[in-house]
């Protein structure tokens, strides 16, 4: 099934002469970015919390801090905290005046969750305001935050970012907010659950599983193994994310264009390590001289 699949979609890439570039995944970011529909944009914002957090694409999603609706300033929000760098955290702070309750205290917990001060002082507010009624900082949406804290997908989650075993790489989101995304709504199968768990597993099996779960009939598992494959962060991966860019589903097509693009940067970066190392330094000539 997996080959018919396979070659079904290789036809349609070669039918509409589309080859998998950078150039082409940014662009499909940047227009569901700028889409109409508010799930359009919160679904690109989740996504790029798999790829760089820098860059022309990192600077737009810093910049939908702004966005009008809610959820899509969450979810820019969510996908920051991914990203341990002053640009990151400077844009977090800014966050933590959202006049939103859910949009600034998801700042605060991403904060307090990277060790700054700022926001432990915003989670002692909330605090605080527990116990004074008059305080503007308290609400009944950071009451339910901080309720959805103990809930069983919220440990799931935890567990998940604490257990899989994903290596971070300097400079790229740890996908969290992708994931989050994956698991949010109801009815997710076992299968999409599965895949993010075993991502980080080394077995070549494992591999070949997460291979065919690119083609199963649910899009959460589809999702699920894009996520795991670029968190993998073997660029010779990237091969298998280029049918998914045409996938009918937004979030699988979305999450493999952020995919394509994160691998493509490792991929980059691994090159210019090597060239550095293969070309002696000035010094070292003049001494074999």
């Amino acid at each position: 099934m997996r080959w018919v699949l396979s070659v079904s979609m290789a036809a349609a890439l070669a039918t509409r002469s589309l080859a998998a570039t950078d150039a082409q995944c940014s662009n499909i970011l940047q227009r569901a970015m700028d889409a109409s529909n508010p799930e359009t944009r919160k679904q690109a914002v989740v996504a790029l919390s798999l790829t760089s957090g820098r860059g022309p694409l990192f600077d737009q999603l810093e910049r939908m801090l702004q966005d009008k609706d809610v959820e899509v300033r969450q979810a820019v929000v969510a996908s920051l905290a991914d990203v341990n760098s002053e640009s990151a955290t400077a844009a977090l702070h800014n966050a933590l005046e959202d006049a939103v309750p859910e949009v600034s205290f998801a700042a605060a917990k991403a904060l307090w969750a990277r060790h700054d001060p700022i926001g432990k002082v915003a989670l002692l507010a909330v605090l605080a305001g527990e116990r004074k009624s008059s305080s503007n900082f308290f609400s009944k949406e950071k009451r339910d935050a901080l309720r959805m804290m103990h809930t069983p997908r919220t440990t799931f989650l935890f567990a998940v970012r604490q257990g899989v075993g994903f290596v971070p790489v300097p400079g790229l989101g740890a996908g969290i907010a992708s994931m989050q995304g994956i698991l949010a709504g109801s009815g997710v199968p076992g299968r999409a659950s599965a895949a993010l768990l075993l991502g980080a597993d080394r077995d070549p099996a494992t591999i070949d599983a997460l291979k065919d779960a690119l083609f199963d009939k649910d899009w959460a598992v589809r999702a699920a193994a894009v996520h795991s494959i670029s968190l993998r962060n073997d660029p010779a991966l990237k091969k298998e994310l280029e049918p998914l860019l045409q996938d009918d589903n937004e979030s699988v097509r979305l999450r493999a264009a952020a995919g394509y693009l994160r691998l493509s940067t490792i991929e980059v970066g691994a090159r210019m390590k090597k060239r550095s190392t293969a070309v002696p330094s000035p010094g070292v000539q003049g001494q074999k001289k």
